[in-house]
């Protein structure tokens, strides 16, 4: 089974940013990814704990199950079922605040389940082609949450009449 990691700030508070990676079809913001949707709601929230999303990415087709749901700090998933087959423990996404905005963790354990090659393929084309992946789909998040409308400058406060003889500061 191979670990994979991808991490990246993105300049956006932490309840964006987990509710934009945690709604899956966003990820088609990124061009590996071709389409995705929701096939069955979450117990508490769509995307929550039970819900069953597909994925169309230029690796291959994914039905996951969504495991767990804590938001906005954490959520995990299963892959169920994949074509090309592969065997998957572990999606975990973490979300942390930062300066700057929201650290967010990716990590995923899966192989491709090959007799004596499995290890090395997913090595060498599987790890690679799916970090790029998780890759691009945080710099589609970044891209889209920073483009989000920024709150209006404060109007100024309406100072006490002065004497005129004050110094400004």
């Amino acid at each position: 089974m191979e670990t994979m990691t991808v991490e990246r700030i993105i300049d956006a508070p932490i309840d964006e940013v987990f509710a934009w990676l945690t709604t899956t079809t966003n990820y088609t913001s990124s061009p590996l990814v071709l389409r995705c949707r929701l096939t069955r709601r979450g117990e508490a929230a769509p995307y929550g704990v039970g819900a069953v999303r597909i994925h169309l990415w230029l690796i291959g087709w994914f039905r996951e199950r969504i495991t767990h749901y804590d938001p906005p700090y954490a959520t995990e998933y299963v892959v169920e079922r994949s074509l090309p087959p592969s065997r998957h423990e572990l999606g975990r996404m973490t979300f942390t605040e930062v300066d700057g905005g929201t650290h967010v963790r990716w990590i995923t354990r899966a192989e491709i389940p090959v007799p004596l090659l499995g290890a090395l393929l997913t090595r060498l084309l599987a790890r690679p082609v799916i970090t790029r992946t998780f890759r691009n789909i945080l710099d589609a998040a970044n891209t889209a949450l920073a483009q989000r409308p920024q709150s209006e400058p404060s109007k100024p406060t309406a100072h006490a009449p002065t004497s005129g003889n004050e110094q400004p500061r």
